[in-house]
């Protein structure tokens, strides 16, 4: 990887716009974002340009705010090339960072949040493709329970990381020989009476409820690697109700969507827990699309359950969004009416 050393840099940073060269086209590309939206950021907030020409980014403007902007990218990218992973929200957190003249404390972003938030380095989860941490407190105390329990609920608005966290997990635990089947399953509530009009057999018709699932694995693990586990049923993706009469040892078992799960669905899933294996639930209890007159299992778990100190909670909040600031201020809104 290219390293730009910034004080031999800064005299000609005065005269001409400077270059920085990135051999990993891959990683550019992910530094940059879809078209080039994380670079028209940096250059909104430091009023400089920004221009790509193949791997290489050349940048004009106020001679310090080009410095600025390229430690700031090339430490983003030693990140992505490390595996770890870097969002919009990301680039703000480290511009501000930077803009408040710590440009000495290269950590930047994860640095600050660990060091806030009290998150060390031992929280990461590694998989085959990525390196996952916690970026805030809500995070890591659900990391926590999922290790410490062999039950764990995590419920909170979408883009918290509920789903993403636990199956990056059960990856983590198969890579490592502790369990040997991750098993995913979610309520196909949408598909209900209507599922037989659909085309294909079962699994053609249920395979698009279950399309989350499979994104949030193909981040972790290369695609072959997928379909053998697949083939080899060291995976299995599946709707709830095929959940019903099975008891499942040695492994990770995780209920997505779990605000739709009716009462006896629920009981259902939770009594499949065998030896030696790990249970998570995951929902939106402000997303609940069971027909009118049906409590949702996990709003009836969640009270019921309480009171186990075998099994952990975490209850996630709008502000642990990691998606977009504006779906944060959205879920806010729609919280207030």
């Amino acid at each position: 990887m290219s390293k730009v050393d910034i004080l031999q840099k800064q005299s000609s940073f005065l005269e001409t716009p400077s270059e920085v060269e990135f051999p990993n086209n891959s990683v550019l590309a992910e530094l940059c974002g879809v078209g080039d939206m994380h670079l028209h950021k940096l250059e909104d907030k430091l009023g400089i340009q920004i221009s790509r020409r193949g791997n290489i980014l050349s940048f004009s403007g106020h001679s310090k705010s080009r410095v600025d902007a390229v430690i700031i990218l090339n430490k983003i990218y030693t990140y992505l090339e490390e595996g770890r992973s870097i969002d919009f929200n990301d680039l703000d957190s480290i511009t501000e960072v930077m803009l408040r003249g710590n440009s000495s404390k290269l950590e930047l972003l994860y640095k600050e949040a660990k060091e806030s938030q009290s998150i060390p380095e031992t929280f990461a989860i590694k998989t085959k493709k990525k390196l996952i941490e916690p970026r805030n407190i809500n995070q890591k105390n659900f990391i926590l329970n999922i290790l410490n329990y062999d039950l764990a609920f995590g419920t909170g608005p979408a883009g918290t990381g509920k789903t993403y966290i636990s199956i990056a997990l059960a990856v983590s635990m198969f890579l490592k020989g502790q369990i040997d089947r991750i098993v995913l399953t979610r309520p196909a509530v949408e598909a209900g009476e209507k599922l037989g009009f659909l085309p294909g057999d079962i699994k053609e018709k249920i395979d698009p409820y279950m399309q989350p699932l499979y994104d949030a694995l193909d981040d972790f693990l290369p695609a072959r690697q997928i379909s053998k586990m697949i083939e080899d049923k060291r995976i299995e993706i599946l709707p709830l109700a095929f959940m019903r009469g099975r008891t499942l040892s040695d492994s990770f078992i995780i209920l997505d969507e779990g605000q739709n799960a009716t009462s006896n669905q629920m009981k259902m899933f939770l009594t499949r827990l065998g030896k030696n294996s790990k249970a998570v639930v995951t929902g939106d209890l402000t997303q609940i699309d069971l027909p009118n007159g049906i409590q949702s299992g996990l709003t009836e778990a969640a009270v019921i359950l309480k009171k186990i100190r075998e099994i952990g909670f975490t209850q996630f909040t709008a502000r642990d969004v990691m998606r977009h600031k504006l779906v944060e201020k959205i879920i806010t809104a729609y919280d207030e009416t």
